[in-house]
């Protein structure tokens, strides 16, 4: 009801409205033809004269009554004919004569017809003027006089030559050069007081000179940044409150505080101008001055990219950090692969050394906006950036407060009752001494630094699950299953059931290449090797996944995933030896051996440093180099169960085809397990085996055949495999 009523009101004010504004209208129209039926026209002013004065006495008193000592005959004699007129306008009112009658040829014009001279328009260009003294004229009076301001035109020289030109721009760099030089040498030497003089330095960012344009920015935006590396404080600056400001404060505290305040103002200015440099490049924008072309934008972009970069790493600690991050996380994604690999190693770095976990938090925040608003479109080295976070402990229950020990003191009841009045004294002091050394103690910014990284890793764990959850076929997935796979044993243990059965949906969907299938195993088993050994969960079939497609990898140059498939064995294996049966042992250690066979020497070692292994976590491994059978059952090799394989009933007869190896190496470590793998003196032994590889890296082919890959086989890179 209320809201009719007031629809109603509104109705009828517009109606009220609409006939007032015609009421307006009609008035306004009565009026105009009213004045137009008017025939002679009214003086604007009419002048009643007074009682008693006659025409002449009227006529004195005017005169009279103006300045006469400052006005010429000519002049007067104008104004007293202009006042017996109506008014000063430029036609007599009170006469009944046509407005617009023509004059005679004889007649001056007078300054009624100056005014109804048409104006010209002005289309040239306007020009700068100097005023002049104006002219007096009987007729129009003043007349200002003005003319053009003479321009200093350059005589043009002779056209230079190219070897001319290229002289004349070496000096103007070599000087350019000199005054960056002198002025950078002048700040580091006296930062407090000749910080003005960064104000100078950074005008020399918006050089205008074309020869010299493009080199002397580049110049400058390095040289600034290595400035400010060098005289950055080891802190961050706070802006002061009005109360500090208004304080009076000693010579010095007054010095370090413009100090402080002009650092910041044109560490902050720098940065605007770097990013603005890489969104005129992204932009395609032209500046207003030629100085600098179009095709130059890129190489300046660049150098600005990199002098952000370098400010990344160098100084985590200083102002301006956090927007740092905001502009160099975008550029990681960037189309442009040298941007992209320079904006990615600058994170990587900066995550390495990162040990209280800020800047790690504020990195990994804006990662998560851009791959969210990106749709999940990203390029994999973004994600790929996460593997270097320094995340070892969570904060795994929110009360490990309450639990953790306390230091307990006494009350005054118990001294009182306990302790003399001297004891009393002492103990007071000690208890005061000890409360100033918990104050002094870091496990403040220990309990910090595991909040900092819960709340990073939470993030983390946030951005894989939604990519499982929402773009399970994206190029995104292998590196968030190698994600999941470092840092699985921190999950939260509420989300293992969900991400074990989506990580086992993915393996028997078969749209994993065989990389990404390792990863899938390997997180799972990170699960239940750490929080989820309370999980009573069999997890066969990753078991089963990982027997099978062991015979499918890559076996060529391109055998990195062998690192992958030896983590996986220790910890399906030998991590968890007692969950896991004999036949599941005698399978693996049978088809690894078969496995090494066809890998090239470097994983061979490697593979046979997991059967040793193996070997010693179940003994009777043994049986399998004797030729008798055990039970009943004839070996099948081609089952893809390990479980039903009959794998007691066959023999590691691939040692002996190992022991006539090309490669020294795997002769003596096949020649190790057909003893038996004895464990007296075995570290000795491999590590022997990791110097012979390392040592014969150097000699390539010259002790293997190009057709087995004798000059990969030898790389430093992969001889790692042998100390597995």
């Amino acid at each position: 009801n209320v809201k009719l009523d007031n629809k109603l009101k509104n109705r009828q004010f517009k109606k009220e409205s609409t006939d007032k504004k015609h009421r307006k209208e009609q008035k306004k129209l009565r009026a105009a033809i009213k004045d137009a039926v008017l025939k002679t026209p009214l003086p604007l002013e009419r002048y009643k004269k007074r009682p008693g004065v006659c025409k002449d006495e009227e006529e004195e008193e005017f005169v009279e009554s103006l300045p006469m000592d400052m006005m010429e005959e000519d002049d007067l004699e104008q104004i007293k004919a202009m006042a017996q007129k109506a008014s000063f306008l430029t036609r007599d009112l009170s006469s009944s004569g046509p407005v617009h009658a023509k004059k005679r040829k004889g007649e001056q014009q007078g300054p009624e017809s100056y005014e109804k001279m048409p104006r010209k328009m002005q289309l040239t260009e306007e020009k700068e003027v100097i005023h002049l003294l104006p002219i007096k004229d009987k007729i129009r009076g003043l007349i200002p006089q003005s003319m053009e301001k003479p321009e200093d035109e350059a005589v043009p020289g002779p056209a230079l030559t190219p070897q001319e030109q290229l002289k004349l721009r070496t000096q103007k760099l070599t000087n350019r050069k000199l005054r960056i030089a002198s002025l950078g040498s002048d700040i580091l030497s006296d930062p407090t007081t000749n910080i003005k003089k960064l104000k100078e330095l950074r005008a020399m960012l918006m050089e205008t000179d074309p020869y010299v344009a493009v080199t002397v920015r580049k110049l400058v935006m390095v040289s600034l940044m290595e400035v400010f590396k060098d005289i950055v404080p080891s802190y961050r600056i706070r802006p002061l409150t009005e109360t500090e400001k208004a304080s009076k404060v000693k010579k010095e505290t007054q010095q370090l505080r413009e100090f402080e305040e002009g650092l910041v103002s044109q560490y902050k200015f720098y940065l605007e101008n770097l990013e603005q440099t890489v969104k005129d490049w992204k932009q395609k924008k032209r500046k207003r001055s030629e100085a600098v072309s179009l095709q130059s934008y890129r190489g300046l972009a660049e150098v600005a990219i990199r002098c952000i970069c370098e400010l990344l790493v160098a100084l985590p600690h200083f102002n301006f950090h956090n927007n740092i991050i905001v502009t160099v996380v975008p550029l990681m994604n960037d189309p442009v692969k040298r941007v992209s690999d320079m904006c990615c190693e600058a994170v990587k770095k900066l995550l390495k050394q990162d040990k209280q976990g800020h800047a790690s938090l504020g990195t990994v925040k804006v990662i998560s906006g851009l791959v969210k608003s990106r749709n999940y479109d990203v390029r994999p080295e973004l994600l790929k950036v996460l593997l270097c976070l320094r995340i070892k402990e969570v904060e795994v229950k929110k009360d490990t407060d309450d639990t953790a020990p306390k230091k307990k003191f006494m009350n005054y009841k118990d001294k009182k009752k306990n302790l003399s009045r001297m004891q009393r004294k002492w103990k007071k002091a000690e208890e005061k001494l000890e409360k100033e050394l918990l104050e002094a103690e870091a496990s403040e910014s220990k309990d910090k630094k595991l909040k900092l990284h819960t709340e990073t890793l939470n993030i983390v764990f946030l951005i894989y699950f939604r990519i499982l959850k929402k773009a399970q076929k994206s190029i995104l997935l292998p590196s968030v299953l190698e994600g999941l796979a470092k840092f699985a044993h921190l999950i939260n243990l509420e989300f293992f059931d969900d991400l074990l059965n989506v990580l086992q949906h993915l393996i028997q969907s078969g749209d994993l290449t065989y990389r990404e299938s390792l990863h899938c195993i390997q997180t799972a088993f990170n699960i239940l090797s750490g929080q989820g050994d309370v999980l009573n969960i069999d997890p066969l079939n990753f078991y089963s996944h990982l027997y099978k497609t062991l015979l499918k990898l890559n076996a060529g140059a391109s055998n990195d995933d062998i690192s992958i498939v030896l983590r996986c064995l220790d910890v399906m294996l030998t991590k968890r030896r007692k969950q896991v049966t004999l036949q599941r042992a005698l399978a693996f250690v049978k088809r690894l051996s078969t496995l090494s066979l066809h890998t090239l020497p470097n994983a061979t070692v490697g593979i046979l440093a997991s059967n040793r292994t193996l070997m010693h976590t179940f003994p009777k491994c043994d049986i399998l180099l004797d030729n008798e059978a055990q039970g009943s059952g004839v070996f099948l090799p081609e089952l893809d169960e390990p479980e039903y394989c009959n794998p007691q009933n066959t023999a590691l007869w691939e040692l002996h085809t190992l022991k006539r190896h090309y490669h020294p190496v795997v002769r003596r470590f096949a020649t190790h397990l057909c003893a038996g793998a004895p464990s007296e003196g075995s570290g000795a032994l491999i590590v022997q085996l990791a110097r012979s590889v390392i040592d014969q890296s150097r000699e390539c082919v010259s002790t293997a055949p190009e057709a087995n890959g004798g000059e990969l086989y030898t790389t430093p890179a992969n001889a790692w495999h042998c100390a597995w």
